[in-house]
């Protein structure tokens, strides 16, 4: 395959969004440790139901970089069977190029099933353990970027490969780790965090990989690039979102919704991807600041990661539309 500028890699899922209409969710005081609950051996009706193909979290962000103009292709893995060809197929309508999918016998392809309920969701997940090579990159020009996402636990080896390749093809890696990557602990991925370029988590999942109660977002910005990425992003939900390159924490709030949040799911892959996409495009770390909390914005307007997804031209509206007061902030 022709060089691209950008290369997603992660594991592809179908979502099957089930809208539940009877169901109950309690928290502790401080809105932490929700749970949602069902009568337990009874019917229980839902309001609908839709199926949408092809996304995940790094098949998530090549959409995204391909709505943005950026010329992009997947690494994934899908089972020989019709979910594999059909999630092949959408991402050959948006543009990505497929040439680097590997269809394996005797699996599965990824199928979730996901629980919304008031604009929040409980996803129930299987990943199916594909035999993870990085052969498949044997023949073809190393990308300007790879953008590094969620895979099945069988991954370890792999993602050590990964660390490799891009560390000897110059390639600027974009991580932003799925839950089985959290749970693996930093030392496991140490070449990972080392190789990155950009790295991505929540202010929850910071403290998860840190192993630590810190609440100070300047502090968990600062332990995390000591793990060795040159620039880390730590998104706090309707606080904004803050970066970190070694020199300058800058803020940003977030942009302002144009109506209550419909679905969340897919808002930080389009946050991360599109933060990533503009500084492929030559952007410096503030505009892409900027960026990111737009698609983010309008990706929850929609049920699904992708549908909301924004071409630059739409984003760039959103941009000059934009309230006085959302521009990047010097916290340090």
């Amino acid at each position: 395959m022709k060089k691209v500028k950008f290369l997603a890699v992660g594991d592809i899922v179908i979502d099957a969004f089930i809208e539940l209409e009877d169901a109950r969710v309690t928290c502790d005081v401080n809105d932490d440790n929700c749970t949602i609950s069902m009568r337990f051996g009874d019917k229980i009706p839902y309001k609908d139901v839709e199926v949408v193909k092809a996304v995940g979290n790094s098949p998530n962000a090549s959409t995204s970089a391909a709505r943005l103009g950026i010329e992009t292709a997947l690494i994934t893995h899908v089972g020989n069977d019709e979910n594999g060809k059909e999630c092949i197929e959408t991402l050959k309508k948006e543009a990505v190029l497929t040439d680097l999918i590997q269809t394996q016998d005797g699996f599965k392809t990824n199928y979730h099933y996901v629980l919304s309920y008031d604009a929040e969701r409980t996803i129930l997940i299987k990943h199916a353990d594909f035999n993870y090579s990085i052969d498949v990159l044997k023949g073809s020009e190393a990308p300007e970027w790879m953008y590094l996402s969620s895979l099945a636990e069988n991954s370890l080896p792999y993602q050590h490969d990964l660390a490799k390749y891009v560390k000897e093809n110059g390639v600027k890696l974009a991580f932003q780790p799925g839950t089985f990557q959290i749970s693996l602990g930093a030392e496991n991925l140490k070449d990972i965090y080392e190789a990155s370029y950009i790295f991505f988590c929540n202010v929850q999942e910071s403290q998860r990989i840190l192993k630590t109660e810190e609440k100070d977002v300047k502090i968990l910005l600062s332990k995390m690039r000591d793990l060795g990425p040159k620039i880390v992003v730590i998104t706090d939900g309707p606080k904004g979102a803050y970066t970190y390159d070694g020199q300058d924490m800058l803020y940003i709030p977030i942009y302002p919704d144009p109506a209550p949040p419909v679905e969340r799911t897919g808002a930080g892959d389009a946050f991360s991807s599109t933060f990533t996409s503009a500084l492929a495009l030559g952007m410096p770390v503030g505009q892409a600041l900027m960026w990111g909390p737009i698609n983010s914005m309008n990706v929850v307007q929609y049920i699904g990661a992708q549908k909301g997804l924004l071409t630059r031209k739409k984003l760039e509206e959103f941009l000059a539309k934009a309230p006085e007061h959302y521009k990047p902030k010097k916290i340090n």
